[in-house]
C-alpha cells in the first residue's frame, strides 16, 4: 500500500510545526487550530496529509484570517461545494514548514456543521479503538479497490464510507458536550 500508510507519530509533530507557523502569522485573531482527519487519530492508518481546521467565532474574523494567510503564501480556493468550510491552498513560496509538510488547510466558523462533523468523527475514533480499526480496514479496502489512485480513492470513499461517517457522528453526538465559541 502506498496511498494509505500505517500511523506515524510524526504526524502529530508535523501538525504542531504547521500550527506554530500559522499561529505566528495569524497573530492576535481569536481562533483555534485543530488537527483533524485520519492523521489526528493515534493508531489510524492514513494518507500522509495533515488536515487542519482554523476555527473562528465572528464572520468578520474570516477576512482577517484570509488576509493573514495570504501574507504567507496561501490563497482562498472557495468552499469547494462544502458549506461551512473554506479551503486554502498554497502558492508554493518555499517555506520550510508550510511547503514541505503536506497538508490541507480549512477555515471554519465554530458553529459550522462541517467543523462539528470533523471534530465529532475525530474524537470518537480517538476514544473507540474498535471503530478506529474498522475504519482503517475500510480505508485499506477502498485503496485496493481504487488501485491506489488518489482521485478514485476519494470518489469511492465518498460512497462507501458515508454511512460509517453518519453512524459514528450519531454515536459521537450522544457522548459530546456540544460546541461553543473559541475562548480567547
Amino acid at each position: 500500500m502506498t496511498l494509505i500508510r500505517p500511523y506515524r507519530a510524526s504526524w502529530a509533530t508535523d501538525f504542531l510545526s504547521i500550527r506554530e507557523k500559522l499561529t505566528s502569522v495569524l497573530g492576535d485573531i481569536c481562533l483555534n487550530i485543530e488537527h483533524i482527519g485520519s492523521t489526528s487519530v493515534p493508531g489510524l492508518a492514513a494518507k500522509p496529509i495533515i488536515d487542519i481546521d482554523i476555527v473562528y467565532n465572528e464572520s468578520s474574523d474570516f477576512e482577517l484570517i484570509k488576509l493573514a494567510l495570504e501574507t504567507c503564501g496561501y490563497y482562498h480556493n472557495g468552499n469547494q461545494e462544502v458549506e461551512g468550510r473554506e479551503v486554502f491552498k498554497r502558492h508554493g513560496s518555499q517555506d520550510p514548514v508550510l511547503d514541505f509538510i503536506s497538508h490541507h488547510l480549512y477555515v471554519c466558523r465554530y458553529d459550522s456543521a462541517e467543523l462539528q462533523r470533523h471534530i465529532l468523527f475525530r474524537d470518537y475514533l480517538r476514544t473507540n479503538p474498535a471503530a478506529r480499526d474498522y475504519y482503517q480496514h475500510l480505508k485499506y479496502e477502498i485503496a485496493r479497490e481504487a488501485g491506489e489512485d488518489r482521485k478514485r480513492y476519494a470518489a469511492i470513499k465518498t460512497v462507501k464510507a458515508e454511512s460509517f461517517f453518519i453512524y459514528i457522528i450519531h454515536l459521537s453526538v450522544a457522548e459530546h458536550d456540544g460546541f461553543s465559541k473559541v475562548l480567547c
